[in-house]
């Protein structure tokens, strides 16, 4: 048994402090906001994201980031674009021992830097993990059967945060490719986006499908000429994430996508909640250029979301593409 300090109160922060109590382990949940978090204390549910889903009896959730000092596994489980600001904050309050773990997927905007990156500027003392994977927030806090990758560079370390925080329906895979895992996480969301436009502009399971491929194609490049295994990506944060995000409305990405589809601006097509891949593209984008690696899908969601073509310029461009050889 451990301490485990969750940082973010949201659906993921929830069901993943659920899943670390479950797996006998004392948990911390803070959450930014001190009415937010009152409310989970007080009803013993996030009734704003999971309504109706318990809160673990072994998790306490409060707005004071002191009750993490005593946590030997943190985890980052806050947007990707605050994540350097809540490493910051913590900062102070981390045991020199901890691990912390970036649950979030995503790249930050401007700097181009993956999360453990970011997290590590931050916290360069300590170890840092990242964990992802198919897994929607209900479907763990249920209890339904989930498994995700846990990507450590210390293979011991990655095995023992695996046993720290695995449940007989919760199963974390270990893996040393830090990178890999971190790309699958933040592509997919990108490519979740094209495949909902796909769905919402009623083009049929086909080019949903030939999306899903051809996205995995393009994640696949640029995972290898950033130094990741190939391995990585045909696996669960990789090609497992990739399936269930292109494929389900659950996915906050595959409905903001399916909004602009049917013709949604892109300010009001999110609906209030957040779309990782929205603030992830154009840092992907130019991310892979910087790589010498053609990513036209992820670039067709990039100029929608900015407003340089509409979605069916954006098509029309994919449509008329040369012929090539699949690779």
């Amino acid at each position: 048994m451990s301490r485990v300090a969750v940082l973010g109160a949201g659906a993921w922060g929830v069901a993943l402090a659920n899943a670390a109590a479950l797996a006998g382990n004392d948990v911390i949940l803070w959450g930014h906001n001190p009415e937010h978090i009152a409310q989970i204390a007080r009803d013993r549910e996030n009734r704003r994201h999971l309504p109706g889903l318990p809160l673990a009896a072994r998790v306490t959730p409060g707005a004071d980031l002191a009750a993490i000092s005593e946590a030997r596994v943190v985890l980052g489980v806050t947007p990707a674009q605050t994540m350097r600001e809540t490493a910051r904050r913590a900062r102070p309050f981390i045991a020199p021992d901890a691990v912390f773990v970036v649950c979030a997927k995503g790249i930050e905007r401007g700097a181009h830097k993956f999360m453990t990156r970011v997290v590590a500027e931050e916290l360069p003392e300590h170890e840092i993990a990242v964990l992802s994977g198919p897994s929607f927030a209900a479907d763990v806090c249920r209890g339904l059967p989930t498994a995700v990758t846990l990507a450590a560079r210390d293979e011991e370390i990655a095995r023992l945060l695996c046993e720290t925080l695995s449940t007989r329906s919760f199963r974390l895979y270990r893996s040393t490719d830090v990178r890999g895992v971190e790309i699958g996480g933040a592509a997919k969301n990108v490519l979740a986006i094209a495949c909902g436009l796909a769905a919402g502009r009623g083009l049929g399971a086909s080019a949903v499908a030939a999306l899903i491929a051809r996205g995995f194609a393009e994640m696949t490049r640029l995972a290898l000429a950033l130094g990741a295994r190939q391995e990585t990506l045909m696996g669960l944060s990789g090609l497992g994430d990739l399936a269930l995000t292109c494929g389900s409305a659950q996915s906050r990405n595959f409905a903001l996508g399916a909004a602009l589809g049917r013709g949604e601006g892109v300010g009001e097509a999110a609906h209030g909640k957040l779309a990782e891949g929205a603030f992830t593209a154009s840092a992907l984008v130019d991310m892979a250029r910087e790589a010498g690696v053609e990513m036209p899908i992820a670039e067709a969601v990039d100029a929608i979301l900015s407003g340089r073509v509409t979605v069916d310029e954006a098509i029309e461009a994919l449509l008329v593409r040369p012929l090539r050889a699949e690779v």
